[in-house]
């Protein structure tokens, strides 16, 4: 009997072990799972974290990195960023899809920096960018693809660079730009179909740069005539070529100084102001000007200066012809409106009148009617008068 009982006092205590070795492996485990999801939110946390080079606004959800000598976009951005700004640091390029961890970024500021080149794709996937600052660099050229994944662009601020040009086909992806800044780079020309699509445009800065007031700027010049009489701002755009015309504001400039440009291409001049003259002035110049309709074919397109690097090779490089005789063309305007109020008044006047003669001539017609029916009357009543008196004393002699 006692060994019996042994056995099973032996085997009692070893079921108890088993159990206490099971509960002690099964905390072991609950502990690694614990520790292993600590682990993955905290690398879930990291990842989104405001970098170190940068502060972090997570209720304003901005990101400022001023002045950290950065070269490069800092990495692990938080998603939601609204607003990032950069400048003044050292970076030196944009590549292919800088921003993508920020697709919501509404204000982007790069200015101050060392950049010379910014890829096609650098802005792919900002679809709410709204603001864009790329001055102070030393940016030569912008691709035109550059802002195509971009709608709801307003304000671009591209002054202070090396941009020699801007390609025209760039507008139809900033049909929504309010401010456009070009200042001080080193613009000769502008190609007026790139101004044309920005509908929406407030203001423009396009000073200090190194203007060539040729035969290639007429487009401008015209257009900032109609930009500026719909109620535009712009800065001033001064003449650096030709040498007896700098410092010279195109806007002042008279359009008899581009006499050679006109006669190259005059039927191109007026269908650009067609909306600013009236048709019948328009109209008598371009019929003194179809003797060859050939020639204008040829330099039509050239004299929109298309492109910005020698599009208009072969229209010739026409100095302005010294012909002072101011003539402003706001006042042409006016005075081809006053003209035609006048006009209009004096037709008016006119059918007035020929209406008020209408209805004299036709009252006074039947006036002439009633007064020959009258007089045919009365001498009908006189006759059978005279006829009755003749009668009566016949008539008392039978008697």
């Amino acid at each position: 009997m006692d060994a019996e009982e042994g056995s099973v006092t032996r085997t009692q205590k070893g079921d108890k072990k088993g159990q206490q070795t099971q509960v002690v492996e099964g905390r072991l485990a609950d502990m690694r799972a614990v520790i292993l999801v600590c682990c993955l939110l905290s690398l879930l946390s990291q990842s989104h974290a405001c970098p170190k080079e940068c502060s972090c606004n997570a209720n304003t959800k901005v990101v400022d990195c001023r002045g950290r000598g950065l070269y490069d976009i800092p990495r692990r951005l938080h998603p939601d960023t609204q607003e990032l700004y950069l400048q003044d640091n050292r970076i030196r390029g944009l590549g292919s899809m800088a921003f993508r961890e920020i697709p919501l970024v509404r204000i982007l500021d790069l200015s101050n920096n060392s950049i010379t080149s910014v890829s096609p794709t650098a802005l792919l996937g900002l679809r709410t960018l709204q603001r864009l600052s790329l001055a102070y660099n030393s940016l030569r050229e912008l691709d035109k693809r550059l802002f195509g994944p971009i709608h709801s662009l307003s304000h671009l601020d591209v002054s202070h660079n090396s941009l020699w040009g801007l390609s025209g086909a760039m507008g139809d992806n900033l049909r929504n730009l309010s401010h456009l800044g070009l200042a001080h780079n080193r613009l000769t020309r502008l190609d007026r179909s790139l101004l044309e699509t920005l509908a929406r445009l407030d203001s423009l800065t396009l000073r200090s740069n190194p203007w060539k007031c040729d035969c290639h700027l007429i487009g401008l010049k015209l257009w900032l005539e109609t930009y500026l009489f719909k109620g535009g701002a712009v800065d001033e755009v001064l003449c650096y070529q030709p040498l007896e015309m700098r410092d010279r504001d195109l806007q002042k400039v008279p359009y008899q100084l581009f006499h050679a440009c006109m006669t190259t291409s005059y039927h191109y001049l007026f269908a650009n102001i067609h909306h600013l003259e009236s048709e019948r002035l328009l109209r008598g110049h371009i019929h003194g000007n179809h003797a060859h309709p050939s020639s204008h074919a040829l330099h039509v397109p050239m004299a929109m200066g298309e492109g910005f690097g020698g599009g208009g090779g072969s229209l010739p490089e026409c100095e302005p012809k010294q012909r002072h005789r101011p003539v402003n063309l706001r006042h042409a305007i006016a005075t081809v409106i006053i003209t035609g109020v006048v006009c209009g008044i004096v037709c008016l006047m006119m059918l007035a009148a020929a209406v008020y003669g209408c209805a004299y001539a036709a009252i006074m017609a039947k006036y002439q009617r009633e007064l020959k029916k009258n007089q045919e009357l009365a001498a009908a009543r006189a006759a059978k008068l005279a006829t009755l008196d003749e009668k009566e004393p016949l008539e008392n002699a039978i008697a």
